[in-house]
């Protein structure tokens, strides 16, 4: 079955890539012309819209990045809503329940079934074809999908047969992620304002409970060097976050500390850090202790 994407942007272009690997051919659309590019020279097909993406492709991945420009990738005047070939609609975003079970309502209408599959690991992974992928629906979707998906995925973890367990599953996912980082953050930095070496504090970590993510990459390989170039920017980690915020309170779960997390990237907005990159959440520890954790590493 051919294959489409929609969202060539930092994420989605290593993952149609991939799968241009795998499947040799390739239909594709973003909305900057430049981020196509890369695609156009390996010989995929570029078209103007994800309706001609959707006149063309059976199988069409969607990797947006804001809410409503997923909503517009299906359902505006050119939207894959309207497509005449599409057999099967994949999201590759981490959306929330919401938006994930309104498109799925609205594609049904054409007999067009959805699987929900955001993805996890980030931008160097997504190159390597070694992402995550969290995945539910109908199960004879994934059946059918799941080769495409192993293009750019070293682990698929199917979670259930309703579109919309993916995102709560991701959502959960990332945010124990960024309240890892917060805190490694903020540990980091007291430990060095108090006289200790942060290289060593790093190290007992890495050695003891404290252990996971961020202390293991994210902080060292691009905080510690204050590169700040993880490729993750920061207002897709804010949207993120607030979909954890809808969820739990949708489910009427706590979210004491999440609710941390999300109060510190609210302020990192407000610094006007809204166009950078996760790492830099430093700079809202450092300006909230008055005081730079001093770079260790080239």
């Amino acid at each position: 079955m051919k294959a489409g994407f929609i969202g060539t942007g930092s994420m989605g272009l290593p993952l149609a890539s991939n799968l241009l690997d795998q499947e040799k051919s390739l239909v594709a659309f973003d909305i900057n012309p430049k981020a196509t590019k890369p695609l156009a020279d390996r010989q995929a097909r570029i078209v103007n819209s994800p309706l001609e993406v959707a006149n063309e492709a059976e199988i069409v991945f969607a990797c947006m990045p804001s809410i409503d420009s997923f909503h517009a990738v299906v359902s505006a005047e050119d939207g894959v809503l309207h497509g005449t070939q599409m057999k099967t609609f994949v999201n590759l975003g981490t959306m929330g329940t919401d938006a994930v079970k309104a498109v799925e309502a609205a594609l049904a209408a054409k007999g067009v079934p959805v699987l929900d599959s955001p993805i996890t690991g980030g931008v160097a992974r997504a190159r390597q074809g070694d992402m995550t992928v969290i995945t539910s629906g109908p199960k004879a979707v994934y059946d059918q999908v799941e080769p495409l998906l192993k293009s750019f995925a070293r682990d698929i973890h199917y979670v259930g047969d309703q579109v919309g367990q993916a995102q709560i599953t991701k959502i959960c996912n990332n945010i124990m992620s960024f309240t890892n980082l917060m805190i490694g953050l903020e540990a980091m930095v007291l430990a060095a304002k108090g006289g200790v070496d942060p290289e060593k504090v790093l190290a007992v970590i890495n050695s003891g409970t404290g252990q996971n993510s961020a202390s293991l990459t994210k902080i060292p390989n691009f905080i510690m060097n204050r590169k700040f170039d993880m490729e993750a920017p920061l207002y897709i980690n804010e949207k993120d976050t607030h979909l954890w915020q809808l969820e739990a309170d949708r489910l009427e779960v706590p979210a004491t500390v999440a609710s941390g997390t999300y109060m510190a990237l609210q302020q990192a907005l407000a610094m006007g850090l809204r166009g950078g990159d996760l790492s830099e959440m430093i700079k809202v520890v450092e300006r909230n202790a008055n005081y730079e954790l001093p770079k260790t590493r080239d």
